[in-house]
């Protein structure tokens, strides 16, 4: 691979992906013209599957796997490993939400619980994966794994290659670097919109300052939006950030969860808060958006505690 992810490496992930990854469709949020595309489901109830899977099966599959997650890529990797018929360890923070972490063991994968910071998670991963001799598969950092992620851009067009604005979740920076990538490849006009929680809005202040900007992991840590907490996004994906991506913005968490709810009464889709960061962007700042009239959202995840929901 090379610096940045090709067209022809997301269309060979595609091509993998076929039988595993559901190709979910576009679906019209009432009384908008924005369209959702539900990643929620997936088999492991988030987009994370693509990305997880593409990055094992580039080549020979290997003997087992680690990676580090704060859940949903986490459950990826065990679902893919279970699939290929390999061992998985997975270090997860441990505040991480437990219907996420109940998933994982489910599935049959191995867990350490570390401290929640991106240096606790990659340390402890690359000394597992030099340890047991396994694979390590990162969660954003990765070219394999962007080109899977990019496959949901590919999708997007074909339902609808008349799209006007896309606007897609930001934590690490995988999906939106995979989507934006696959857009611009394509020879799309659409607009490709990054939106993250405005309590940890280290991507946006990465692309306006044009290199990777950190945020204190006890800041990212107040958002409900518990899959976006990430207080960086990865270098790999930044540089396809920086080539495709036309702006990020932000949004509250009173937005979220505002957002959470219009999904589940309006289009009767579940949507984890981390999952309706796009969908959010829309509806609390539609004026600010790129002109047009066809929208789409990615809701990336819809692995939610019920409490949030039902109380």
């Amino acid at each position: 691979m090379s610096d940045l992810v090709t067209l022809s490496e997301i269309e060979a992930a595609a091509r993998r992906l076929r039988g595993v990854a559901v190709r979910t469709p576009l679906v019209r949020l009432p009384g908008t013209e924005l369209s959702i595309k539900p990643e929620s489901l997936q088999p492991i109830g988030a987009f994370k599957i693509r990305g997880a899977y593409a990055a094992m099966t580039v080549g020979a599959v290997p003997v087992g796997v680690v990676a580090h997650s704060s859940g949903n890529h986490a459950q990826a990797v065990a679902y893919a490993a279970r699939e290929l018929g390999i061992p998985a360890v997975l270090v997860i923070p441990h505040t991480a939400p437990e219907l996420k972490v109940e998933a994982c063991l489910e599935l049959g994968a191995e867990i350490v619980l570390v401290e929640p910071t991106l240096e606790a998670r990659e340390g402890t991963a690359a000394r597992l994966a030099e340890a047991h001799g396994y694979e390590l598969i990162p969660p954003f950092d990765d070219l394999r794994v962007i080109a899977g992620q990019a496959t949901i851009g590919l999708e997007l067009l074909a339902d609808d290659p008349h799209l006007d604005v896309v606007l897609v979740p930001v934590g690490g920076g995988g999906l939106l670097a995979g989507v934006a990538t696959a857009i611009k490849l394509s020879g799309s006009r659409a607009k490709v919109i990054g939106v993250e929680p405005s309590l940890a809005a280290d991507a946006r202040d990465s692309l306006r300052g044009g290199t990777p900007v950190s945020w204190d992991p006890a800041k990212t840590a107040r958002t409900m939006a518990d899959a976006l907490r990430a207080e960086r996004v990865g270098d790999i994906p930044f540089r396809h950030i920086a080539k495709y991506v036309d702006d990020i913005i932000t949004v509250t968490e009173e937005e979220i969860f505002e957002a959470v709810r219009r999904l589940a009464a309006g289009a009767h889709l579940i949507a984890e808060p981390a999952g309706a960061v796009a969908t959010a962007g829309y509806l609390a700042h539609r004026q600010a958006l790129p002109d047009g009239t066809r929208y789409a959202a990615i809701l990336s995840g819809g692995n939610v505690d019920p409490a949030l929901l039902f109380g």
